[in-house]
């Protein structure tokens, strides 16, 4: 029995094999569920850009009915301040321009016409799609680049 006892070792710890696939473990479920944040995060900034988008055509149109000559607004700011006759048409982030990662930029090209686009921050971080919306309502989307009245209709 002495002779056996001798072989027979007590294990304490984790060896450093067991200890290393743990840690790759580990490591692979956490490049998986980050990426996937990240994935969620752009999807979310995108639906936000597209209902910003709506938001903003339906404020220059309400807009648009109340002021007298008819015409659209000079800026987003200006839908965002508090009227004499009633709340903002906007909230102020999204009169300022910039709003869930996405860069608003409002130009009225005559007093019966505007363009809207709607540009990632960080391509491919903050959005990957660019927006492009008019006094019709129609938005537009592409990647890589800014969008226009000829892209893809995403409504």
């Amino acid at each position: 029995m002495r002779i056996l006892s001798c072989f027979i070792r007590y294990k304490r710890g984790f060896s450093l094999i067991e200890i290393m696939v743990a840690v790759a473990i580990i490591a692979l479920l956490a490049g998986l569920s980050i990426s996937m944040m990240l994935r969620n995060r752009v999807n979310t900034n995108e639906v936000v850009a597209i209902t910003s988008c709506k938001t903003i055509t339906s404020a220059c149109q309400s807009y648009y009915t109340s002021a007298l000559p008819h015409q659209y607004p000079p800026s987003l700011a200006i839908l965002g301040v508090t009227g004499v006759s009633g709340p903002a048409y906007i909230d102020t982030a999204l009169a300022s321009g910039n709003k869930a990662g996405y860069i608003y930029t409002y130009q009225l090209t005559t007093p019966v016409s505007f363009v809207l686009n709607a540009d990632p921050q960080v391509p491919g971080r903050t959005g990957e799609r660019f927006f492009y919306c008019d006094e019709t309502g129609r938005i537009t989307a592409t990647r890589g680049g800014q969008a226009g009245v000829g892209d893809t209709a995403i409504n």
